[in-house]
């Protein structure tokens, strides 16, 4: 039976923005989203400074507790689904939970703190998961080249490191855009040694 209407086939690709506690994440989802981007912020209170690291991010007042959610309406019947992950260690077993179906991941990174980004890359590369590395430029930071950066991190060849300003929309979309391409590679190069 006809409705007078076809139906355009939905496809969602999920991707996971995850990194440091304090790196931007929750302003990437944001700047780059269509729809209002869901969000579990709280308060950072006086108890919990000892338990979070706020050194170099002193002026952050609240904290993502569960996820961030936000979307991209690539074209008609395909969006990207991103979820922001809480960077603190104490809500790292919310992130199997969200990398479930992921298509790939990006680490934001701040270069002021790189060693945030450390366990991170160890998450998404021990579970084989696609990830690019956007290095978010915070005012008066240093610059760095991607190759740099990609040392420092000790990454596999191949891996996109992208430098960007997460509160920018076309930014954010760029190191996207780096992330879905580098993904497709990697799925496809994994479907053409699973048939030979």
């Amino acid at each position: 039976m006809d409705s007078g209407h076809s139906e355009t086939p939905v496809m969602a690709l999920k991707i996971l923005i995850a990194g440091g506690f304090g790196v931007g994440k929750t302003t990437m989802v944001g700047a780059v989203s269509e729809i209002r981007p869901l969000r579990t912020e709280e308060q950072l209170t006086e108890a919990g400074r000892h338990v979070d690291d706020t050194m170099g991010v002193e002026r952050k007042s609240t904290t993502t507790v569960a996820m961030d959610f936000g979307r991209i309406t690539v074209r008609a019947g395909l969006s990207l689904y991103l979820f922001g992950t809480p960077g603190q260690d104490r809500f790292w077993f919310l992130w199997d939970e969200l990398s479930q179906g992921a298509l790939g991941a990006v680490v934001l990174a701040d270069t002021r703190r790189l060693e945030d980004s450390f366990p991170a890359v160890d998450f998404f590369e021990h579970r084989k998961i696609p990830f690019a590395v956007a290095v978010n430029r915070f005012p008066g930071t240093q610059e760095h080249r991607p190759e740099d950066i990609a040392r420092a991190l000790d990454l596999q060849d191949g891996t996109p490191v992208v430098l960007c300003d997460a509160r920018d929309r076309a930014s954010g979309k760029e190191v996207l855009i780096a992330l879905v391409e580098h993904a497709g590679r990697m799925h496809a190069a994994r479907l053409l040694e699973s048939v030979s």
